[in-house]
């Protein structure tokens, strides 16, 4: 199984070309042996545009989040504690394996769904 991701199009490109190796999270999928995510790029983008493995999940209090992937994010600590403004832990995906799709795609045509506000899973 696999799970869509929607994350705006600056994120998604910076973890397309490797700026970015952590995809930060307030919550996270439930269903256990996730591997690889399909990177949908949100408005105004709206495409299918790539994939990651995943390379770990890290789980921490706000504090020991930042410390752990505050180089490796690409987001600026402003950013940061607006996103997890009243959350005492936030998820942090481990990105590995990129794979920047040669064609884009129309979510509901590739897989009958329409975009997810956070995540979606997908069987296909």
């Amino acid at each position: 199984m696999k799970v869509i991701l929607s994350i705006k199009p600056y994120y998604a490109e910076k973890i397309l070309n490797g700026e970015k190796t952590y995809e930060l999270r307030k919550s996270i999928f439930k269903v256990p042996n996730i591997k690889t995510v399909i990177i949908y790029a949100s408005s105004p983008i709206s495409r299918i545009i790539g994939e990651f493995e995943i390379d770990g999940i890290i789980h921490e209090d706000i504090t020991m989040l930042w410390n752990k992937t505050q180089e490796f994010a690409a987001v600026e600590r402003s950013f940061f504690d607006e996103y997890f403004a009243n959350k005492e832990k936030g998820y942090a995906i481990k990105i590995k394996n990129i794979k920047r799709y040669n064609k884009t795609y129309n979510i509901k045509e590739k897989f009958g769904v329409t975009a997810p506000q956070s995540f979606s899973y997908i069987n296909k």
